[in-house]
């Protein structure tokens, strides 16, 4: 057969251990065989990383600001172990944050559902796609250790150095803790922009939930320019769509959520989404099984795997030994950026293209050929057949090929 033609490249951000081994052989048996594949490469390893004093990073968020659709494998945030291991300048900052902050995106990560892995909670029959806000809050709180009885204050004072504000925040009678937390206004707006655009994209509905009955100015002001940026902005396009947005309290979401059917988004604050998206992933089987896209609000993408570098399996292949680690949310990171590529140059072949490598997935596991890691939690008629990692590729390649 002809290769599939693209116009305008990827941008390829390859990655680190054992999902950098698989980001190969998915290439080299899934696409590249059918794609003439044109990406924008950065190597985003640790090594290139630290070489390039991080600079690489910041490259590619560039190159995604320019290009509008990037593909990325998971990749490593050095603590103390790493900087030995590595022979690390610093302890370099998450690549995922960088390019968060880069591209003042979203993240939303949505579970891949197959016939034969029931979710935990039995009525969830569609997925539920998790947007986190992931901008300030408590990951970038100011934290003080009370060391005994004395007044804590919050105060503002403006660029010309007029103090505007002063509360008590507690006089303390005892030791205790202290801890100040912030956000934007302009990054709130991203959020919602984000969202908002990714709803209609997806056209689902988008449910929001935050506490300003008790935050009356922290979460209310969330709230606040949600609503705002609804009416103003989205309102209509939601209404030709024939979707909703609906907000509630984040107690009253939860309990919503657990009853009901899926196949929505739920936007949450940070700390919120963090949880949430942990919690829905589990629930729905496995972060194997979990896609992640990040969207800024001017509409540019960035696809990854929800899950890390698998180095537990890194180690077992640099001893030779075979391997049966999960490749298909790094394959569907491929597939929705292939994809995304397609709809903006209008390239129906390569939307095509990437359907059918969905579909010859979702058609392996459910034939019963899959990675141990989801034969544990098999419930199909058909028994389980565990492989490694390169047989389980190309029984998908044996799929793919008969829908071509």
């Amino acid at each position: 057969m002809n290769k599939i033609q693209m116009t305008t490249p990827l941008v390829e951000m390859d990655g680190d251990e054992m999902t950098r081994i698989l980001w190969k052989d998915i290439k080299d048996i899934l696409l590249l065989p059918y794609i003439d594949l044109k990406t924008e490469y950065y190597d985003l390893g640790l090594p290139e990383r630290d070489r390039t004093n991080d600079q690489v990073t910041v490259d590619s968020a560039l190159a995604t600001q320019k290009y509008g659709v990037a593909v990325k494998c998971a990749t490593i945030t050095p603590n103390a172990q790493r900087m030995d291991e590595y022979k690390l300048h610093q302890m370099w900052k998450s690549p995922n944050g960088t390019i968060r902050a880069i591209l003042d995106g979203t993240v939303f990560r949505t579970p891949i559902m197959v016939k034969g892995i029931s979710p935990v909670v039995k009525n969830w029959k569609k997925p539920i796609t998790i947007a986190r806000h992931a901008y300030g809050d408590v990951y970038k709180a100011t934290e003080y250790r009370v060391p005994g009885p004395g007044k804590a204050e919050l105060v503002f004072t403006d660029e010309q150095g007029k103090e505007l504000s002063r509360q008590t925040v507690y006089d303390y009678e005892c030791p205790g803790v202290l801890q100040a937390q912030y956000n934007k206004d302009s990054s709130i707006y991203s959020f919602a922009r984000s969202c908002f655009q990714f709803a209609l994209d997806s056209k689902k509905d988008l449910w929001f939930a935050t506490k300003d009955t008790i935050s009356k100015k922290y979460d209310h002001t969330f709230k606040d320019i949600f609503q705002e940026v609804f009416d103003k902005e989205y309102k209509e396009k939601f209404d030709a769509a024939g979707i909703t947005y609906f907000y509630t309290l984040i107690d009253d979401a939860v309990a919503r959520v657990v009853r009901s059917e899926g196949g929505y988004i739920w936007a949450c604050k940070n700390y919120d989404g963090d949880v949430m998206s942990d919690m829905v992933s589990t629930a729905f089987g496995s972060l194997a099984m979990m896609t992640s896209v990040l969207v800024s609000p001017d509409g540019k993408y960035e696809y990854e795997a929800a899950h890390g570098t698998v180095t537990r399996h890194y180690y077992k292949y640099l001893k030779g030994e075979t391997t049966s680690t999960n490749p298909i949310a790094t394959i569907f990171a491929w597939t929705g950026a292939l994809r995304k590529r397609g709809e903006l140059d209008g390239l129906q072949d390569l939307c095509a293209f990437a359907d059918k490598l969905d579909e010859a997935c979702i058609a392996t596991i459910e034939g019963g050929t899959m990675t141990k890691d989801l034969a544990g939690l098999w419930e199909g008629d058909i028994p389980a057949n565990p492989v490694d990692s390169r047989a389980f590729l190309e029984a998908i390649r044996g799929q793919l090929e008969q829908r071509l």
